[in-house]
């Protein structure tokens, strides 16, 4: 269960929309995350044509593949790092769901700005973890060890602009608790 996502009346998505610079930016992300949903889409097809075809051509064709498994993996990150907004957007990630049904609707709100939070301080530090290998990478040229060896600029880079989206649907989502909590005044 997901913060209620599936309870009665839940608006699943833009909960920081509205007027002004809130729904402005609730709307632009929301923009980025369907258009990085659908290449998230395909790079997890990708992804899986190249697993498929790297087992057809051992297989058959006793031919040993090298860099099939990283660029699988690349697309794969791609897919996860790529989908978090949006899924974060619709408050698809794990939640403490249980304790929705059992506290105050109040206790509830309190305990969904909390979550939320924690969830973006912990984003926020990966987001930036994440830049400072991006940087890293690029600046001491850094490779994979295998002997396809692509540049590591690319997961982490994917990992970096990721997380920051994340982090971005999360702060939205905890200014609309404050900004919930004054139109209710």
């Amino acid at each position: 269960m997901s913060h209620g996502a599936d309870l009665p009346g839940h608006a699943p998505r833009r909960d920081a929309a509205g007027e002004g610079f809130l729904g402005a930016a609730g709307r632009a992300l929301d923009w980025v995350n369907d258009k990085l949903l659908v290449a998230s889409m395909g790079a997890l097809l990708a992804a899986a044509g190249v697993l498929t075809l790297s087992v057809l051509t051992r297989y058959f064709l006793k031919l040993p593949t090298e860099w099939q498994d990283e660029a699988s993996v690349f697309l794969m990150v791609g897919a996860t790092f790529g989908c978090g907004a949006y899924v974060q957007s619709y408050r698809g990630h794990v939640g403490i769901g249980a304790l929705a049904t059992v506290l105050s609707p109040r206790a509830n709100r309190v305990r969904v700005l909390l979550s939320d939070l924690v969830a973006l301080f912990f984003c926020a530090f990966f987001a930036w973890k994440s830049w400072s290998l991006l940087r890293e990478a690029v600046v001491d040229h850094q490779t994979t060890s295998s002997s396809w060896a692509p540049p590591l600029w690319i997961p982490y880079g994917i990992m970096a602009g990721g997380m920051t989206l994340v982090a971005l649907q999360l702060l939205l989502q905890t200014a609309g608790h404050f900004r919930r909590q004054e139109v209710a005044r």
